[in-house]
């Protein structure tokens, strides 16, 4: 799965068994861009169709990790993309609904995809020798309470450590690199990632790197501890942020950019729509 697929997971999970104040990076930032969008994703779990775009997103980066289970020498690029078809397949067991992403697509679409997400490990390998890379962790899973009652989570696509202990956290991103205008949003998930590890670890993370795969770019970020002080400061507020609107039901929405890539659009009050009622208002 993708980070944020598996994050959401996570963040089901944890409201299975009972409310607990967390924040993982995906939806700490749905609500920094729109707690309207947070709401209809964590409160209502609004269903959400999958792109073939994300979805090829999830079968890289199920490549990427298991790539990592081969022998450094035999980490190819024709070993990565001889993976592809297989991840695929695996994903639509664990997630049946998928198979009918292409349903009723032209035919060749299907492979084309699948070419397209072969194309994408090669900009990975143009990014990167995996035979000179022996991970420290992948896809693993980090949390840590901060404050008094806030717990962070996440998921970590792969962490490196060299021989004298200094940690690098690695992303994989399937889309283009950012402008530097935004730049700062995108090293948000890692600044958070890069505090969890500090506060559990005791090390502050020398490197965070993310790889673009679609234009074969690299974004580099050394973070310092005073920054992640900072960051800290910043969920705790966020946090708040969001158990109020929790408990009151005041989830306003924010109009922005992100907006046409949002599924629900037809409830929005921006869009003249009007949100379900709120699950989670005590009754009197």
């Amino acid at each position: 799965m993708s980070v944020e697929a598996l994050e959401q997971l996570v963040d089901d999970e944890q409201v299975a068994v009972a409310h607990v104040p967390s924040l993982s990076p995906s939806r700490a930032a749905d609500f920094k861009s729109c707690p309207l969008r947070y709401r209809f994703r964590v409160i209502d779990k609004l269903p959400e169709p999958p792109s073939p775009a994300a979805v090829r997103g999830t079968v890289v980066h199920a490549v990427l990790e298991s790539l990592f289970d081969l022998a450094a020498t035999d980490r190819t690029l024709e070993a990565a993309q001889g993976m592809v078809a297989g991840a695929w397949s695996a994903l639509r067991e664990t997630e049946p609904d998928l198979g009918t992403l292409f349903a009723g697509a032209e035919a060749g679409e299907e492979q084309a995809w699948l070419s397209s997400a072969q194309a994408l490990l090669e900009s990975y390998f143009a990014l990167e020798d995996p035979t000179r890379l022996e991970p420290a962790g992948r896809e693993e899973r980090v949390e840590v309470q901060v404050g008094e009652s806030l717990t962070l989570r996440g998921i970590i696509d792969r962490l490196d450590a060299n021989a004298a202990g200094a940690l690098r956290v690695v992303d994989y991103k399937t889309g283009a690199a950012p402008s530097e205008a935004w730049e700062s949003k995108a090293l948000f998930q890692l600044k958070f990632y890069a505090l969890v590890i500090w506060r559990t670890r005791g090390v502050v993370p020398a490197v965070l790197q993310l790889l673009y795969l679609a234009d074969r770019k690299r974004l580099t970020y050394s973070p310092t501890e005073a920054e992640l002080v900072a960051m800290e400061r910043h969920l705790l507020a966020l946090g708040a942020a969001v158990e109020h609107a929790r408990a009151t039901g005041d989830f306003r929405a924010s109009k922005g950019p992100l907006c046409g890539w949002c599924d629900h659009q037809a409830l929005c009050p921006e869009f003249g729509g009007t949100p379900p009622p709120y699950p989670l208002l005590p009754v009197v």
